[in-house]
Order: structure tokens, then sequence, then C-alpha cells
């Protein structure tokens, strides 16, 4: 039976009857703020397996695009057979501005790596849903703890780390602060698997996981191309063929972004020590806008996506 929670008025709810019963049942009802590529990625991941979704964004300019992010995204998977229908799946997704509606089991916060941000999308998030919703953030290294602080019952949230690209992401991490419920936790795995995924569950600590592994071989990578040990290719070719990695550490940086790296690795450094200060390499780059493939350039060269 599911763990009940007590809600902000001081009563008592389940918020999921019969949790653990049907693990693997995806949510009928999703709402993702951010339409950009997490946030596409994510709504477009869930409409897929049939859950209906409402991406909200900040302005009509972002709409569209957001729009054309995952007419692109479901067309290409329709190209490459992972779907049938790309305008079946585009159908139950309702990409606008405006009030969120109140009647989601699940919310996803995915705007950018801006812990203010954040919180002021989690506080809109926390008084537009429902008691029975669970509340989740795709960041991959803000704290939890901080962010659960911005929602009504910090019980119900939860940080749901996706990764890029998320239709094609085997792994969501998984982060719970002292306050999630083990129901939470339950549900939101049982809907990881719906969505083909596998989780792993961590504590709320900087970093987590993947980012604080990830980041510590990305800078070291960056440092060893900086001091002249090898090409960017090289360097890279080591770790696909010596270590069996899908890619390499530097390819890997520019799909990530390099201020999305530069901004995980000074908080890094903030909360666990220099071992994680950034290389003035990176530094340079991002101050010239080579921040990876968004920009057509980082420590390789990317062809337009236009």
């Amino acid at each position: 039976m599911a763990e009940q929670t007590r809600g902000p008025a001081g009563g008592v709810f389940d918020p999921w009857p019969g949790a653990g019963q049907d693990e693997a049942m995806y949510p009928e009802r999703v709402v993702v703020v951010g339409g950009g590529t997490m946030g596409a990625g994510i709504a477009q991941s869930f409409a897929t397996v049939g859950s209906t979704v409402t991406v909200i964004e900040a302005s009509q300019e972002f709409t569209a695009t957001a729009r054309d992010r995952l007419n692109t995204g479901l067309v290409k998977a329709q190209e490459r057979g992972k779907i049938d229908s790309a305008a079946a799946v585009l159908a139950r997704i309702d990409v606008r501005t405006g009030a969120l509606p109140t009647d989601a089991e699940l919310y996803v916060e995915a705007v950018p790596e801006d812990i203010t941000m954040k919180i002021d999308v989690l506080q809109r998030i926390s008084s537009a849903a429902g008691l029975e919703a669970m509340l989740a953030t795709n960041t991959s290294s803000l704290p939890i703890t901080e962010l659960a602080a911005a929602v009504t019952d910090p019980g119900r949230f939860v940080g749901m780390h996706f990764f890029n690209p998320v239709p094609a992401s085997v792994l969501v991490e998984l982060i719970r602060h002292d306050g999630t419920t083990d129901a939470v936790i339950e549900r939101a795995r049982g809907w990881i698997t719906a969505l083909g995924k596998e989780s792993i569950l961590v504590r709320d600590t900087p970093g987590f996981a993947t980012s604080r592994l990830g980041v510590a071989v990305g800078l070291e990578a960056i440092r060893m191309l900086e001091e002249g040990v090898g090409s960017a290719e090289d360097i890279d070719t080591a770790m696909r063929l010596g270590y069996r990695w899908p890619m390499g550490p530097l390819r890997l940086t520019d799909l990530v972004g390099l201020d999305v790296r530069l901004g995980i690795a000074e908080h890094l450094t903030a909360t666990l020590g220099d071992r994680f200060a950034p290389p003035e390499l990176l530094r340079d780059k991002v101050a010239r806008g080579e921040l990876g493939a968004k920009s057509g350039k980082g420590f390789f060269a990317w062809p337009s996506r236009d």
C-alpha cells in the first residue's frame, strides 16, 4: 500500500491509491514547464508512451520554437522506426503560454540551470498543482533540498535528472532530499520504467552521481587538451576504444554545452573544492561563445541545426 503523506493543511492523503500494483503505468497527464532541448525531450518521451502533455513556455516566440523542436524530434523518431506516427504523438502535446493546468499527475520543471528561475517556476507549479500531484525538477547539479523549500509539501518533490537526448537516453537519475517520501520514489520509478528507461537513486549531494563523475572526467580531458597531451579527437578516441565509452568526454561536453558544464564545475568547486576548478580553456571558449553543438563550435565543429 502507498505510504500516506501529510498534506499542507494537516490532512492525510494517499498520493496514489494502489501504488505498487501498476508501477509501469504512465501518468495520464503531464505538465512540463520549459520547452527547450530537455523539456521538449521529456514531453516527447511521455507523449510517446501515451501521456497527454502540456508544455508551458514563457512567450509566443518560445512556444513556436518548442513546437518546431518537438515536430523535428518526432519526425526523426518516425523515420528511425521508433514510433509509428509523429502526428499521432504530437496530437497528445499542447504547447502554450499562460496558466498551468491544475489536473496533472506529474509536473516537471525544465527551465535553464538558474536556481532563482527554478525556484520561481516551482512556486508557480506548487500553487497550481493538486495535492495528489508529484512535482519534479530536471536539474543536473542544483541542490534538491533548496529547491524543495519552494514547494508546498516537499515530500512529493523529487529530482528527475534526464539526459540529452532524452528520447534516446536510457537513464534517469532520481535524487531524493531528506523529506522525499518512499511513495514518491516508487511512483517515479514506475513512470520511468513506463518510458522504457532505467533509474538510479541517489541522495541530494553536490553533482549527484552522474554530473560529479562526468564533469570530473570531462574537466581532466580539457586540461589534457590545454596541456597538449593529445588532440581532441585522440583524447576522445582513447575513451571510446580503450574504455568503450559511446562517445569521448570532449564531444560529450560539446553536446551538454560548454556553458552548462562550466556552471556545474563552478558549483562543484564552491561545494566540493578545487579539484573541480574549471580549466582556463573552458572559460575562454565560453567567453568566445564557443558553446558546443548548439553554437556550431566547441571542441569540435558542428553542422548548423537550421
